[in-house]
C-alpha cells in the first residue's frame, strides 16, 4: 500500500493505494481479483480521514485474502436477494411444501422486517431484533425459528456465490423453542374415537391413523395398488400435497384462485416420500384387513352410484366422485370426529403420537416401531419420557404379583 511514490518509480501491479484527492477526500483502491471480462477487479473506497480510508482498505485486503469479497455489480438488498433466491434458486431444487414454507417466511416475516438492509451490511443483531419483534407481535417461537432457518439457508447460498463474505443468520442466536409435549390419547379414548369413526364415511382413514400412525399425507396419498389385503401389507410410497390452483377464467372472477369456477390445478396430487425411512411396508392386523375389505365394498358401491361422475384415480380414500381427499377437508373431519367422540381437542398429528406410544408400550422392538412409523433415531427419543414411567409401573405391578404376593409369604415360613 502506498500514498506517495518516488519520482521514476512505479507501484507493483495490483498494489493497493491510498491518496488525498483534489476533492479533499481520501481515496483507496484495492485490486481484489479479476472480473468476468478478464480485467482487474479494482475496488474503490473513500473517507474523510486517512485513518478511516486506511481501515477500509485493510478490510478489503483481508476479505480478498480470505476469498470473501462481494462480487462486483449492483449491491444486493436483503429483499432483492431473498426474492431472487426463493423463486429462482431454491424453488427448482426443493419440494413444493418446502418451497411454500420458504415463500411464507420471506413474504410475511423476512422482507418486511429486514428487506431494506444491504445484504453485505446485515448484522446478526438486526436478525435477533426481528426475532424478538416477531414474538412480541404474537408469533410463536417456532415460527421465528423457521424464519431464521429460511434466512440462514438463503444467506448460505449468497456466501457460496460470493455475494457476501459471511452468513449473518448463522451467527444470530436462535429463539428458544420449547418442544411441544406429546399427549397421546389413552386406549379407552382411542376406542371412543374408533366407535365414532365407524359411523362415518371413510372410517378406515382414522383406523390407519390411530392403529398404524400414518401421517396425514401418507394416508391420503395411498392408492389401492399400495394395498395387498391377501398378504396383509400396505406400502407407503408417496404423500398427498395440498392443492394449488391458478385462475382459469377469461374475465376476472374476483375470487381467489382456489374458488375460481374455472380454476386450473398447478400442483401434482402427490409427491414421493422424501426419505428411505418414509418409504416402507407395514404389516396389517387381521381386524384392519377386514375393515379395509368392507371399506372397498362401500367404495365400489359409491362408484356405481356416481356413474359417469366418478373419476377413477385408484385412491384408497376418495371423495364421493373418486377424487383424492383435500388435506384441509380431512383436517376439519378430524376435528369434528374428536368433538363427536366427546374427547379433548387434539392435533391431527396426535393420532400418530398415540399409535407410536401404544406400539412402544406393547413392547414392540424399537427398530420395528421406527420402521412402522418411518422415524429417524432422534424421533424415537421424543416418546422416551412417556413410555419409560409406564413401563416401570408395569414392572412394579409384576414384581408385586410374582414376589410380594401370598406365595412369597408361604416361602418365608
Amino acid at each position: 500500500m502506498s500514498r506517495k511514490r518516488q519520482e521514476g518509480t512505479r507501484a507493483p501491479n495490483g498494489a493497493s493505494s491510498i491518496y488525498l484527492g483534489a476533492d479533499g477526500v481520501w481515496h483507496g483502491r484495492v485490486t481484489v481479483g479479476v472480473r468476468d471480462n478478464g480485467k482487474p477487479d479494482r475496488r474503490h473506497v473513500r473517507a474523510k480521514t486517512e485513518t478511516e480510508v486506511t481501515r477500509k482498505v485493510r478490510k478489503l485486503e483481508q476479505e480478498r485474502d480470505a476469498g470473501t469479497v462481494r462480487k462486483p455489480g449492483r449491491p444486493w438488498t436483503v429483499e432483492r436477494w431473498l426474492t431472487h433466491w426463493v423463486e429462482n434458486i431454491s424453488a427448482p431444487s426443493v419440494s413444493e411444501n418446502t418451497s411454500d414454507g420458504y415463500r411464507v417466511a420471506v413474504r410475511v416475516h423476512l422482507v418486511p422486517g429486514l428487506g431494506a438492509h444491504r445484504l453485505e451490511r446485515l448484522e446478526p443483531e438486526h436478525i435477533e431484533s426481528l426475532m424478538r419483534r416477531m414474538q412480541a407481535s404474537g408469533s410463536a417461537p417456532a415460527t421465528a425459528h423457521q424464519a431464521l432457518r429460511t434466512l440462514r439457508t438463503a444467506l448460505g447460498e449468497a456466501v457460496r456465490r460470493g455475494h457476501v463474505g459471511r452468513n449473518a443468520a448463522a451467527l444470530a442466536k436462535p429463539p428458544r423453542v420449547v418442544e411441544q409435549e406429546v399427549e397421546p390419547y389413552s386406549v379407552a379414548e382411542v376406542q371412543q374415537l374408533l366407535t365414532e369413526a365407524a359411523k362415518r364415511r371413510n372410517s378406515a382413514r382414522w383406523v390407519l391413523a390411530l392403529a398404524l400412525g400414518l401421517r396425514q399425507g401418507e394416508a391420503l396419498g395411498l392408492r389401492w395398488a399400495d394395498v395387498d389385503l391377501d398378504a396383509g401389507v400396505i406400502r407407503v410410497r408417496r404423500g398427498r400435497l395440498r392443492p394449488k390452483y391458478r385462475h382459469g377464467c377469461v374475465e376476472p372472477c374476483g375470487r381467489k384462485p382456489g374458488f375460481c369456477p374455472n380454476k386450473v390445478q398447478i400442483r401434482p396430487d402427490t409427491k414421493e416420500t422424501k426419505s428411505r425411512a418414509g418409504t416402507r411396508p407395514i404389516g396389517l392386523p387381521d381386524e384392519l384387513v377386514e375393515i379395509l375389505r368392507r371399506h372397498k365394498e362401500r367404495q365400489d358401491k359409491e362408484r356405481a352410484e356416481a356413474g359417469d361422475l366418478w373419476v377413477d384415480g385408484g385412491w384408497l380414500f376418495a371423495t364421493e366422485t373418486g377424487r383424492p381427499l383435500n388435506p384441509g377437508t380431512d383436517y376439519h373431519a378430524w376435528k369434528a370426529l374428536v368433538v363427536a367422540a366427546g374427547l379433548r381437542d387434539a392435533r391431527l398429528h396426535d393420532a400418530r403420537h398415540t399409535a407410536a406410544t401404544v406400539l412402544l408400550l406393547l413392547g414392540v422392538p424399537d427398530r420395528t416401531v421406527m420402521g412402522i412409523m418411518g422415524w429417524s433415531t432422534d424421533q424415537r427419543r421424543r416418546y422416551q419420557h412417556i413410555t419409560d414411567p409406564v413401563l416401570k409401573d408395569v414392572a412394579g405391578r409384576l414384581n408385586r404379583l410374582l414376589w410380594d404376593g401370598p406365595a412369597s409369604d408361604d416361602r418365608s415360613k
